[in-house]
Formats: structure tokens, C-alpha cells, sequence
């Protein structure tokens, strides 16, 4: 076979959606691969994590076979079995496990580790819900900023990233766009070598504000209070677009009444932000034509993230910003891909089994969930896309869970990761590389589709055939478990909206990446140019009653004696070299997420220096980390980059040691850059 280039797309959590190009040898081997320079956004360039992504395709601690645990939970100690054998135990654990406690015993933990609709959303969705278990509500990572920006505009829509390249102003609010956005950054470049300015609002100094116009540290938690004095100064000083507000929103009065509350003073205490940097930034931003904010899900894992994030997409519409080419804001573009998820998750297979929907838990507190949920409580759990030891709150008692002996756990993995270590059944999972699947993005407008590009090594399995063959193993005869990929395809497809008018199966084989329907060939998107939001009537509602900003319990200015306690406010930040935990197996990035970045002054009324063996704490554990004595995290705060492999540290801990349960304001998601610390010389 002569060498080949295929078509992929990158799967992985990321707004950015990568076209790739996978060079193929003559032996079936890919030899390289690299983004593809037709598509829009990808331009020709990966990340640097997926550019070396063939490296964990071929890593020689790949998972290959079907493993049984030999050893105890938590010990990592498995031996080879068959499929046929592991499928059979996995169903007959299930069927006991639901007649003995009800199919609501079994719990599906998933997540993004891949996000291909078939692989993230189908086959297993059809699965569980045919068989009643419970559901998951997988809030994580972005639901309370999801919940705020629909509560905002009604949609998640946002300003197309090739559009920033017009803009004179980019607000980077929470957003590390040169670690979790690359292919927004040349189009940022262009948009600065025309003049734009860029500016980071950030507790932390990561690669983004490094290079930046202006980095503004701020209070992690603090975002609404600073998004509610900008307002203050916006409407203080008549800068306001009255004419779109009058014609495109409501609530106007009451949003005047409420920002009087948040003048600049008050907010410089609330966010650590100087009352006349507050006053420069608002005046700024309401008189640059035009401008534009990238947020990022960052500032929404707080206890007010919900609303921090409402209150942001609102100040496009205060100014009028939605009616300018390079205008606006994005925080997501996921809902503009208004696929048919219905017809690939059917989620009226529930009644089949139940006769009504099935209980939901929250996968952000999984932890109280497998200690305390009764009636009935967890007794088996199907793990895949995800690893919660590693990656949710409260890692103590995540890990207490897992290790039940009664709780039966069949885990879907690439590798052998924490969650892995306490699988009873480990199942090798395909990469996207070698999978059929349907793409959308959240950080863009083109749907994309791949074949395999790759043959899977040993006897991997994508997602979609396991619970095809559990399916089956469990009896379930339904027509949709024997759907192929090409029909799930073609079923999301057929959705009738006008975003997806005239794309088909047939034309995403051809051409692999498609833009979505928002506008004419050649226009840009500006989806709320002429009002057009989610509400009723087509209007922004200002809704100010649901705005008033409290300070975090866990914050320095929260609950006063747990701050005494423990005075530092630690963000467990994504790293710039790692995709939540994926990349864990990385030596490089073992060493990047084993550090504790403290600020000079901080460091030095400790008595630590660079190097210093520290513990970090508090009520909820400890760990041990590196200190990394420099510039960039604000005083105040401790960086400890994410995701680590606990089971790669001596203490089997990562930063979610110390993150707690509490849920955001709205969308019920994880608060994790809400956490109260204190850090130590731990000695030599």
C-alpha cells in the first residue's frame, strides 16, 4: 500500500474542533500528523498537545485486551481475559445489581474525553436508557456558564472566531486562549497588528496575559461584581447604545437601579481591581467600535459563575457591540449544531424501562453520591470518556467510593489511569482516530465528520460497539442497537433546522467539514445584529433582580474564619500541555502539574523558596507539590495546574484533594477555583 494522507477530526475537549491531516506508511502505520490548512479555523497547525498525538496512539502502555482485577480495588492489579468474558461479566453484574435494587442501582459516568456525537452521546445513551438506569447529569465543566449565557441571550451562540480578527478591542475574561484556544490566537495577532489591544482578566498570569496588552489580576469568584461596575460606569456616563436597547432588550430601569449598588469604589474591594483601572477599562469598552469578549469557562467554576457569566454576555448588548463585525462575545457556538440528539439518544427508552425518566445525579458531587444516595443506592457504575479519581471534586471521598467492595465498576479506557486502577472489568477503547463519528464544536461554525484513519491495535473497541454488544448481551432486541454508525449520522442530521439545511451524510464524506448554515456564503454570522435572542419577543432581558454578587464562602472575603484558617485561594487552572487528564502519562506534564506557583510575597512569609518541597491543605486533605516561586499568580492566590495522575505521586493525590462538592448558582457545576487553602515547607 503506497504511504496515504486521511481526514480526521480531533476529538478532545477543546473549543477549537481540529481538522487533521494523518499521514498513513505502507504499513497501516500513521507517521505523521498535522492540521489541516483548508479548514477556516485550524489553518494548517495543532496545539501542542495533539501535535503529538501518534506518541500516545503507539505508547507501549496502551491498553490492548480485556482485563479482569486480580488484586484490591484501588491496587491497579489485572490479568488478560477475553471479550467474551468480559462482556459476560459486565452484563451479568448488571442484570444482578438491577434485580436485586431496581436498574436506578446502576450509575453511567461519562464525560468529553471524547466528543464525537456517536462516542460521547449515542449507542450508550440508547444503552442505559433502555435498561432504567439512573442518569448523569454532567455538569463538570460547563454548565453553569452554559445555564448563564442562555439565560443571557436564550442561546449558546457567539461571535465566529474569525470575526475577531476585525475587532479593536479583545477582552480575554477567564480565557487562556494561547493554552485552551490556539486557533483563535493568529486571528487575534492580525486583529493587533492593526491596532487592537488585548487585554486578560485572570487571577492568574498564564501564557495569555503574558502576552497581552494588559493583564488585570482579579479576586478569583469576583467576575460579576467587576461585569456589574463596569455596567455601573457604562451608564453613569451615558455610554450606552440607547437605540438597541430600546428596540433589542428589557429591563433596562431595573438594571440601572441595581448597578448603583456597584460603583467603582466598591467593587475595587470586591475584586481587587483599582477603582480608576474599573473606570478605564468601562470607558474602553462602551467607546471602541468595535469590541469583543472571549470568555472562557474559567470564571464560572465559582460559587457565583452562573450569574458572573449572564452578567458578561449582557454587556454586548448595554453597548450595541452584537451589531458589529468583530463585535460581541463568545463563550460557546455549541447550540448553533442543532443536530437530532433524540433520535441518536432516545431517551424515551426510559419508559420501556421504568415507565417514567430515571432518577438524575450530578456527576459533580459523585463523591457523597456513591457514600450516601439510598433508595437505591449506587451498586454498579460504567465509567468511560472520563476519569473521575482523577478529576472530581473532593478526591478523598471520590476515592472512598470507588474503592467499595460492593460497587461493581467496568471502565472504558485508552490507558490506565486512576479511575482504571479500581475497574473490576477494563475495557481498550479506540482513540478518534480510528473511529466513524460526527463532529460539532463549540468554538466555531463548520460540523465535521471522520472515518477511521487508523486501524485500532489489539482488541480495541469504540464506544459505540460495546454498548452495541452489551446491547445484546443484556437482551435488549430493539431495532436501534443495531443501527450503524452511518445511520446514527444520518438520524442527528435529519433535524429540520435551517442551520443544517442541505447538509447530509453524503456531502460531509465528500468534503469532511461543512460551515454551518448561520448566514449567507460570504457573510458573517451576527446572530443577535437585529435582536433576535432566546426570550420571548426576541429580547435580551437585563433581569437585574437575579444579579446581586456575594463573595464566594470560600474566598478571602467569604466565611471569615475559614479564611484566617486558611488564607490562600487556590485555582487548580487547566495546563497549558494537558487536556484535563488525558495527557497524564506524559512524564513532562507529570512534572508541570506537580507544582505549587506561589506568589513572591506569599512564598517569602512562609519561609519558601523555589524548589521547596510544600504541603498544601485544608480541612478536606493535603497534598504534596514542588513550589514554583514566580510572578504568576496574584497574592492571594496558589496556582496548581490540572489534571495530575494521582497515581503517579507519592501521596496517590492531585489538586482535587482539596476541592470541594459545593455547587455553582446555576447549572449545578463544580466550583473548583472556590477553594481555600494553606501551604507549608513540607522538608526534604
Amino acid at each position: 500500500m503506497a504511504t496515504q494522507t486521511r481526514q480526521s477530526v480531533c476529538a478532545l475537549d477543546c473549543p477549537d474542533a481540529c481538522s487533521l491531516l494523518v499521514n498513513v506508511d505502507e504499513n497501516g502505520r500513521g507517521a505523521r500528523l498535522r492540521g489541516d490548512p483548508r479548514h477556516p479555523v485550524t489553518r494548517g497547525f495543532l496545539c501542542g498537545k495533539v501535535a503529538q498525538y501518534l506518541e500516545r496512539e503507539y505508547h507501549p502502555d496502551r491498553l490492548l485486551h480485556p482485563m479482569k482485577r486480580t488484586g484490591a480495588k484501588g491496587e491497579g492489579k489485572f490479568t488478560r481475559i477475553s471479550w467474551e468474558e468480559a462482556l459476560e461479566t459486565i452484563a451479568e453484574n448488571l442484570k444482578r445489581v438491577a434485580r436485586e435494587s431496581g436498574p436506578e442501582a446502576i450509575l453511567p459516568y461519562s464525560y468529553a474525553g471524547n466528543m464525537g456525537f456517536l462516542n460521547s452521546s449515542g449507542m450508550d445513551r440508547r444503552f442505559f436508557h433502555r435498561l432504567g438506569a439512573s442518569r448523569l447529569d454532567r455538569t463538570i465543566c460547563s454548565s453553569a456558564g452554559g445555564a448563564g449565557l442562555t439565560a443571557a441571550l436564550g442561546f449558546r451562540y457567539g461571535t465566529e472566531p474569525e470575526q475577531f480578527r476585525h475587532s479593536k478591542l479583545i477582552i480575554a475574561w477567564g480565557a487562556n486562549i494561547l493554552g485552551a484556544n490556539v486557533h483563535l490566537w493568529p486571528f487575534i495577532v492580525e486583529a493587533r497588528r492593526n491596532g487592537a489591544k488585548l487585554y486578560v482578566i485572570d487571577p492568574v498570569k498564564n501564557r495569555t496575559g503574558a502576552a497581552a496588552d494588559k493583564w488585570i489580576p482579579i479576586y478569583p469568584g469576583s467576575d460579576l461584581a467587576l461585569a456589574l461596575g463596569l455596567m455601573h460606569v457604562i451608564l453613569a456616563e451615558g455610554l450606552e447604545d440607547r437605540d438597541y436597547i430600546a428596540r433589542h432588550t428589557e429591563g433596562i430601569d431595573g438594571l440601572r437601579a441595581k448597578v448603583q449598588n456597584y460603583p467603582p469604589e466598591r467593587v475595587a474591594s470586591l475584586t481587587g481591581i483599582p477603582a480608576h483601572e474599573i473606570v478605564s477599562l468601562a470607558r474602553e469598552y462602551a467607546t471602541t467600535r468595535p469590541a469583543v469578549i472571549r470568555l472562557n469557562y474559567g470564571l464560572q467554576r465559582s460559587e457565583r459563575g452562573g450569574s458572573a457569566v449572564r452578567a458578561i454576555a449582557l454587556l454586548p448588548a448595554l453597548t450595541g457591540s452584537w451589531k458589529d463585525v468583530g463585535g460581541g462575545c463568545q463563550l460557546s457556538t455549541s447550540q448553533a449544531f442543532a443536530v437530532n440528539r433524540a433520535s441518536l439518544e432516545m431517551p424515551e427508552l426510559q419508559h420501556q424501562a421504568l415507565g417514567r425518566e430515571a432518577r438524575v445525579i450530578n456527576m459533580s458531587r459523585i463523591g457523597s453520591a456513591l457514600d450516601e444516595v439510598s433508595d437505591p443506592p449506587i451498586r454498579a457504575m460504567v465509567v468511560y470518556n472520563s476519569n473521575p479519581a482523577a478529576i472530581a471534586p473532593d478526591q478523598n471521598r471520590v476515592l472512598k467510593g470507588l474503592a467499595r467492595e460492593d460497587l461493581f465498576l467496568a471502565v472504558l479506557e485508552q490507558f490506565q489511569t486512576d479511575t482504571a486502577d479500581f475497574a473490576d472489568i477494563l475495557l481498550p477503547s479506540t482513540t478518534f482516530l480510528e473511529n466513524t463519528d460526527l463532529y460539532f464544536a463549540y468554538g466555531h461554525y463548520y460540523i465535521q465528520m471522520a472515518r477511521p484513519a487508523l486501524a485500532p491495535p489489539g482488541e480495541c473497541k469504540s464506544n459505540v460497539e460495546v454498548f452495541r454488544l452489551l446491547a445484546g448481551r443484556m437482551g435488549f432486541d430493539d431495532p436501534c442497537f443495531q443501527e450503524s454508525e452511518d445511520d446514527m449520522i444520518r438520524g442527528l442530521l435529519a433535524s429540520g433546522h435551517p442551520f443544517l439545511e442541505g447538509i447530509t451524510l453524503e456531502e460531509l464524506d465528500r468534503q469532511r467539514s461543512i460551515r454551518l448554515r448561520v448566514s449567507p456564503p460570504g457573510e458573517p454570522f451576527l446572530p443577535f445584529a437585529d435582536g433576535g435572542f432566546g426570550a420571548p419577543g426576541g429580547k435580551c432581558h437585563f433581569a437585574a433582580g437575579e444579579l446581586d454578587y456575594q463573595p464566594p464562602r470560600e474566598s478571602r472575603l467569604g466565611e471569615a474564619a475559614l479564611a484566617r484558617k486558611y488564607p490562600l485561594e487556590m485555582i487548580s487552572a487547566k495546563n497549558d500541555n494537558s487536556m484535563n487528564s488525558t495527557f497524564g502519562h506524559r512524564d513532562e506534564l507529570d512534572s508541570e502539574t506537580a507544582a505549587a506557583h506561589l506568589d513572591r510575597t506569599d512564598a517569602a512569609r512562609r519561609g519558601i523558596v523555589h524548589g521547596d518541597r510544600v504541603r498544601v491543605f485544608n480541612d478536606r486533605g493535603s497534598l504534596l507539590l514542588t513550589a514554583a516561586v514566580d510572578d504568576t499568580a496574584m497574592p492571594g492566590v496558589v496556582r496548581v495546574p490540572s489534571s495530575r495522575w494521582a497515581r503517579r505521586a507519592a501521596d496517590r493525590r492531585n489538586a482535587n484533594v482539596l476541592t470541594s462538592e459545593q455547587l455553582t448558582d446555576l447549572g449545578g457545576g463544580a466550583t473548583f477555583y472556590s477553594c481555600l487553602v494553606e501551604v507549608e515547607r513540607a522538608g526534604d
